[in-house]
Order: C-alpha cells, then sequence, then structure tokens
C-alpha cells in the first residue's frame, strides 16, 4: 500500500469512527501530535488509543477529513487535508483546512504531527481557489486524491 493509501484509510476510519479500520493503518507505538493551544491538544499513544479518540471525536462534531494534496517520500509524507465538521449546536458544516507529517514504519503510520487553527468557523487561506486547484469544497466533501472510502482490518495486539 502507498502512504496515500495508507493515509487515506486512516481519515476514512476518522470519518466514519471505524476504530479497525484506523488500527490496521497505526503502529502499537504511534504518537499524534497536535498543534497548542487547539481542543484536545495533548499527545495521543498508541494505535488503538488514537483509534478510540477520533471515534469520539467523530461522534461529537460529525467531522469528514479529506486529503487534499500529498509531498511523499520514502519513509515521510506531507498532506493538506480539510475536515468538514459541526460545531455543536449548529446544522450548518463548516471545514477546517490543515497539514500534517507523517513518519511510517513498515508501511504504517509512527508519528503525526498536525498544523491547524480550529473554531467554530471555517480557516481557510485567504484568496487561494481550492476549487479551481481540485480540493474539497462544501459542496463537494471529496477531492481528485480521496474519493472514497474503504473496509477495516483489526487493530494489531
Amino acid at each position: 500500500m502507498t502512504h496515500l493509501e495508507t493515509i487515506r484509510r486512516y481519515y476514512d476510519g476518522c470519518s466514519t469512527g471505524d476504530v479497525e479500520l484506523m488500527c490496521g493503518t497505526l503502529t502499537d507505538d504511534v504518537v499524534h501530535y497536535f498543534l497548542a493551544p487547539n481542543p484536545g491538544s495533548k499527545p495521543v499513544d498508541g494505535g488503538e488509543h488514537l483509534a478510540r479518540y477520533w471515534r469520539k471525536v467523530h461522534r461529537m462534531i460529525d467531522a469528514r477529513w479529506i486529503v487534499d494534496h500529498i509531498v511523499d517520500g520514502d519513509e515521510e509524507a506531507v498532506i493538506e487535508w480539510s475536515m468538514f465538521w459541526r460545531p455543536e449546536g449548529r446544522a450548518e458544516r463548516v471545514v477546517t483546512r490543515g497539514a500534517e507529517w507523517f513518519r511510517f514504519h513498515n508501511g504504517l503510520i509512527r508519528e503525526i504531527r498536525s498544523y491547524y487553527q480550529q473554531r467554530e468557523s471555517t480557516t481557510e487561506l485567504d484568496g487561494f481557489r481550492y476549487d479551481e486547484r481540485g480540493y474539497s469544497v462544501p459542496a463537494r466533501e471529496t477531492s481528485a486524491l480521496h474519493p472514497a472510502s474503504a473496509g477495516g482490518a483489526p487493530c494489531p495486539k
């Protein structure tokens, strides 16, 4: 599986709360770092713990993550993503744009460093033409790189 395929599967799991799908993309000792002062900015350690964390987040804010762009290397990849979500008590969804740096080990995600600002309104680059560049947009929560979801695999023991 390519880094892009692994990252898409990971985000498909995050977007559906599918713990098994996420676990099939993560090492047992994965660490996810978050940019402070976002909500929940302390690092999350361990594959199953991280998968259960994202299942909880998905349930709370009806989140859907889309991979929009990737720069890929041997054991690392950097992506831009969009998260479509619903702030508490609101009917309309907003989009948070961000970037993450992934480190891999034996084809699985070992580390994630996440860079974004989560606010209760859309956060994105001013003047950037997301739609013209093939990125996901509010009317289309998919991208050229991330068109559909995939199935799950059990958590490693």
